[in-house]
């Protein structure tokens, strides 16, 4: 995988829920990796873990005398008076304020340095930038201190110190093939989800074709043509690639419109470890950062046999707390993360109709929690999970508040949308996952 996006923690999910033996691992560092994901680059820098086992907090940047350190629930800064010094970057989820980067700015403003933190708290790389704030060179650094990676953003050479010995690699290309040789995986199939540097390894590889070999799974939208390197696996140009998996139900459209082969495309979901049963109860859970939540006056009048939990991370506004003139609403400002577990696990719906955006990865987060989703077009965060007859424009709310009494009134109703929003997430059997 080039970076661990939500698409590559499906996949990883799924050969895990499928009970396949293999390998995650990562090219583009990230330092804040499960422990079972390798990192390419954070592999030769030993174990982190001896020096500590807290991520570092937003305040515990080290700065010169006098100077400030502020942040909210997104990011933070650094002021030296009204000079802004730095920016904090936290790693997800965002509210807890674990610093992931901290970019360092000169006189101008601009990006000259950018301190690389992981999930113990430890500084392990340096990326400097030129005049133009333009990525120049990264530097790795072991448990120890000690520089062990180079990477050059300009050549794209990559240096490693290793048993003594200097190893340069042309490209990431050269330096991940010798990685996956060096741990023996190269007679392995590979399975990965870019086509980019991961491609560009697996074709390197020595070839392990016939039923055994690679499989590319396709996450993102395509274009007006087939990708390019993606048309190399269907001209069968590739040494160990023959199969593209799709996991992106208009990606799969386009690419059958574009007449790709039939035989080397399938459209596959993800296998989901969906956490508890939807039954129906009525309550509904609204998670926001905003005061401006889409109907939820009109809502709170027309679904008053619903309870309304209304979820936030900071301070709320009158205008919100307003609502509690209504009996069916309980607010929540400054929620603790186990109060909002919680309701995540309480409560059997799910409305995304708060503006701007959105906390906690909340419409995920009810998608595994088999929580009905209802969204406004107005208003909606992540439609791959959201199935399409639960989007309403705002001035259908009525509509809305319908199809939640109707649900509340079948059972059979409720296994239907829940069976529909699985459809609609790309939800995946075990049975699926055999290649």
């Amino acid at each position: 995988m080039d970076y661990f996006n939500k698409g590559s923690q499906d996949l990883v999910d799924s050969f895990k829920n499928a009970s396949i033996d293999f390998q995650a691992v990562v090219i583009n560092d990230e330092g804040f990796l499960p422990d079972d994901v390798i990192n390419v680059f954070e592999f030769y820098l030993g174990d982190f873990s001896e020096k500590s086992q807290k991520p570092r907090y937003f305040n515990q940047i080290e700065v010169p005398d006098f100077w400030e350190v502020s942040g909210n629930n997104t990011s933070g800064s650094i002021h030296d008076k009204s000079r802004e010094r730095g920016r904090i970057f936290y790693a997800e989820p965002k509210n807890k304020r674990f610093v992931k980067v901290v970019d360092w700015l000169d006189e101008a403003g601009n990006v000259r340095l950018s301190e690389h933190y992981n999930k113990y708290g430890c500084k392990y790389a340096l990326t400097t930038f030129n005049k133009k704030s333009q990525k120049v060179n990264k530097s790795y650094f072991d448990v120890e201190g000690r520089e062990v990676i180079t990477e050059n953003y300009v050549t794209n050479d990559i240096v490693l110190n290793i048993d003594g010995k200097i190893l340069i690699f042309k490209n990431r290309t050269e330096f991940v093939k010798y990685f996956i040789c060096s741990q023996n995986w190269q007679g392995n199939r590979i399975f990965f989800n870019s086509l980019s540097v991961p491609f560009f390894v697996s074709n390197a590889l020595e070839d392990v074709s016939g039923d055994r070999g690679d499989i590319l799974f396709w996450q993102e939208n395509v274009g007006a043509e087939i990708p390019g390197n993606m048309q190399v696996i269907f001209d069968k140009k590739t040494s160990r690639c023959q199969r593209v998996i799709v996991q992106n139900r208009q990606a799969f459209k386009r690419l059958k419109d574009l007449k790709a082969p039939k035989d080397m495309i399938a459209e596959m979901g993800f296998i989901y470890s969906f956490k508890r049963e939807n039954l129906g109860r009525p309550s509904a859970l609204i998670c926001t950062n905003t005061e401006n939540v889409e109907k939820l006056r009109e809502l709170l009048e027309e679904l008053p046999m619903v309870k309304f939990h209304v979820t936030a991370l900071t301070e709320m506004s009158a205008k919100l707390l307003s609502h509690e003139q209504y009996e069916n609403v309980i607010m929540y400002p400054n929620v603790k993360m186990v109060t909002l577990d919680r309701l995540f696990t309480e409560c059997d719906f799910f409305l995304d109709i708060n503006h701007e955006g959105e906390i906690v990865e909340a419409t995920r987060r009810a998608f595994f929690n088999n929580q009905i989703i209802f969204a406004f077009k107005e208003t909606i965060h992540s439609s791959e999970y959201i199935a399409d007859e639960n989007v309403y424009l705002s001035n259908d709310y009525k509509q809305l508040a319908g199809h939640i009494k109707s649900l509340l009134d079948s059972k059979e109703a409720l296994d239907k949308a829940v069976r529909k929003q699985h459809e609609q997430g790309l939800a995946a059997e075990k049975s699926d996952y055999i290649f």
